[in-house]
């Protein structure tokens, strides 16, 4: 099997950056939990140029633990010339509300100067996309002309269609669901316990610099594991050691597929909030697609024939919720030894198809 150069660096692929960040305070919001955050802010990057008809725009919407820089973390599919292009489309990509990445989260100041920490609400998907409502309607779009995500951000991109029916022409979802299932949950709940029963996460409200970097590592592993699959763990690690001939009998690293979850781990800590990463999973297994019937979207669902994290009959499914809708839609399910990360690496084959999608009219 050959092996994509970028399956195994994800924190390479995913590094963070403020070049081209922008903020925008959208004020106060309130939140389906009754809950309410007074002053939020939306961190933001743009590419291209908006028309003078203001119907080029594309928002992308980040995974898990993405951020706004869109053309870095999808540089396969956005960027001059590519399938999203930057040529040719407005696009605009924000770092989730929760996030840690400019956006408000827990790692925010509230209004007494003190980091959020264990009095951030829990925040919904559906929250989310009302703030990046707030932002497209402050960067004067009417109408997006497509909505991009997989994933996490395929859920919010289901959100947009049915919370703003009219706003969005064709939505592009990879890699995502209606709903969590019981495993789903399952996986995010292990993260989020390895998180929780480190010593150092103080309920919440841990110093920044000193945060439970442990249990951070450790949920960053359990959702590296599940974001792969054997047939690429396999090709790339086997049951080589690491860095010797024989096995030593002891605690410590042997294999070198051990080396590299310690090394991507400890590695995420330096990017990542771990309260964020509690409010965020939080909020993508609360969410639940009942319908599509209030939508006027076209859609088009991408599934991997590998990715065990969210299978293709959840997009199966997606696409008959939305045939019963009466919306345009289709299905295309491509077969990569990827796992779940194929949707961040393919673009061969789901690249044609975005471009058809947002060619047609």
């Amino acid at each position: 099997m050959q092996i994509d150069p970028g399956l195994f660096q994800e924190n390479e692929r995913t590094q963070p950056t403020v070049l081209g960040r922008q903020s925008l305070s959208i004020g106060p919001l309130d939140l389906e939990s009754g809950a309410r955050l007074e002053d939020v802010v939306v961190a933001y990057e743009t590419w291209g140029t908006l028309s003078p008809a203001r119907d080029n725009a594309i928002l992308v919407c980040h995974a898990l633990t993405g951020d706004s820089h869109a053309i870095g973390w999808w540089s396969r599919l956005v960027g001059p010339g590519k399938p999203i292009d930057t040529d040719r489309h407005y696009v605009v990509c924000a770092n989730v509300l929760g996030g840690c990445q400019g956006s408000t989260g827990p790692a925010s100041l509230a209004s007494d100067g003190k980091p959020y920490g264990s009095r951030f609400p829990i925040i919904t998907v559906g929250d989310m996309v009302n703030a990046q409502k707030r932002l497209i309607d402050h960067l004067g779009i009417p109408c997006l002309l497509a909505i991009a995500g997989g994933s996490m951000g395929g859920m919010l991109a289901l959100d947009w269609t049915v919370r703003y029916p009219g706003s969005v022409r064709k939505a592009f979802i990879t890699a995502s669901g209606a709903a969590h299932s019981a495993m789903q949950i399952g996986f995010n709940e292990a993260a989020r316990q390895a998180i929780m029963r480190d010593a150092k996460w103080l309920g919440g409200d841990y110093p920044l610099d000193e945060g439970p970097e442990g249990g951070l590592a450790v949920a960053r592993m359990i959702g590296h594991l599940s974001f792969l699959c054997e047939e690429a763990f396999t090709a790339k690690f086997g049951r080589r050691l690491q860095g010797k001939s024989h096995y030593e009998y002891h605690t410590g690293v042997e294999f070198e597929v051990e080396s590299y979850l310690n090394y991507q781990g400890d590695k995420f800590t330096k990017r990542f909030d771990a309260n964020s990463l509690i409010v965020v999973t939080r909020a993508i297994d609360y969410f639940d697609l009942k319908t599509l019937k209030r939508s006027t979207t076209e859609y088009l669902f991408v599934s991997y024939t590998t990715d065990w994290l969210y299978p293709t009959h959840q997009s199966v499914e997606l696409n008959a919720m939305a045939i019963t809708a009466g919306c345009r839609s289709s299905h295309v399910e491509i077969d990569l030894p990827f796992g779940h990360d194929a949707f961040l690496l393919d673009a061969d084959v789901q690249g044609p198809e975005l471009c058809a999608l947002l060619a047609r009219e």
